[in-house]
């Protein structure tokens, strides 16, 4: 399997250890705040402490130039390589997260407001993309249940939509007559695993801020899923009773489901998931292929999550 569980990770490994957020000319004046950064345009980077997760992988990660080069990010083009060409026009600053729906505690969040409570991890996840590929990437983050737990869940809620920035402005993928996709780009997750101690919100990658074409200032990861899930750029989280209509699920119901979990013996109906290419260990004919693992090698951590479901109907 991919991660080990906690008692069987070395203390070594979870010792805590400086890295650094190199942050770019956001919420200026919260420098000394605890687990942050000093952010602000005037500001020098400050270290951060982040433990290593007990959650981790032992995998080699992806080179960073290639986990940064190599994105989906429709709202910045279609194209692999068009996210890192134009995704320097999104101003990730000043940012706010609306929270609302089945929850006691409705919010408008700064970036600051949601970064001020909570310490963040180093977290070595693989991340598998529904087109057979796959990367190792150590994000910087903390788990989505705290955020969620602060807005105080109603016993109705069920589920957990997302939303991602819509601002065509700076995101050209978003201009034009013809579009690839409907804004905002929407995801969803059942609460139980939305709630999972698994599932990340990220703000950074390889020990510095989130590049804008990863998902600045903040995107969501949940690694036992298609790499689609992880919706970027999150701008809005509602609590609901009934499922949410997704992206890619309302684009192609027959080829993205709800669930969207790593499956390696339910297909695409265009291609095989038995097998995946690592970013960066060749390309073409001559790639190396692996086999792909059930729920992408997380399977001790989430199978319970889906006990008695389909997992073939429910794709």
């Amino acid at each position: 399997m991919l991660i080990r569980n906690a008692p069987d990770v070395p203390r070594s490994e979870i010792t805590p250890k400086s890295v650094y957020l190199q942050r770019r000319q956001i919420l200026a004046g919260i420098a000394g705040l605890t687990g942050l950064a000093a952010f602000g345009s005037g500001l020098a980077a400050a270290p951060v402490a982040a433990k290593r997760s007990a959650f981790s992988t032992d995998e080699t990660p992806t080179r960073k130039a290639d986990a940064t080069s190599y994105n989906n990010f429709y709202e910045f083009g279609t194209d692999k390589a068009d996210p890192a060409a134009n995704a320097g026009s999104l101003k990730p600053a000043p940012w706010s997260v609306k929270i609302d729906g089945l929850v006691a505690k409705p919010a408008t969040l700064t970036l600051e407001d949601i970064l001020k409570p909570v310490t963040l991890e180093e977290r070595v996840y693989r991340l598998r993309c529904v087109e057979g590929w796959s990367m190792v990437i150590p994000w910087l983050g903390f788990p989505l249940a705290d955020l969620i737990k602060r807005a105080e869940p109603l016993g109705s809620a069920k589920y957990v939509a997302f939303e991602t920035l819509v601002r065509p402005e700076e995101m050209p993928g978003q201009r034009g007559l013809f579009q690839p996709l409907s804004w905002p780009y929407r995801e969803g997750l059942r609460l139980d695993e939305a709630l999972h101690p698994l599932t990340l919100l990220a703000t950074g990658m390889y020990g510095e801020t989130l590049p804008n074409q990863n998902g600045a200032p903040l995107r969501l990861v949940v690694p036992w899923k298609y790499g689609f899930k992880s919706i970027k750029s999150i701008v809005r989280i509602s609590l609901l009773e009934t499922q949410p209509p997704t992206t890619w699920q309302a684009l192609a119901s027959d080829e993205y489901g709800f669930y969207s979990n790593v499956n390696p013996e339910v297909d695409h109906p265009r291609w095989s998931q038995a097998t995946e290419r690592r970013i960066g260990e060749g390309s073409g004919l001559f790639a190396k292929r692996r086999p792909t693992l059930m729920f992408n090698g997380y399977g001790d951590q989430v199978a319970q999550l889906y006990a008695g479901l389909d997992l073939r109907a429910n794709y």
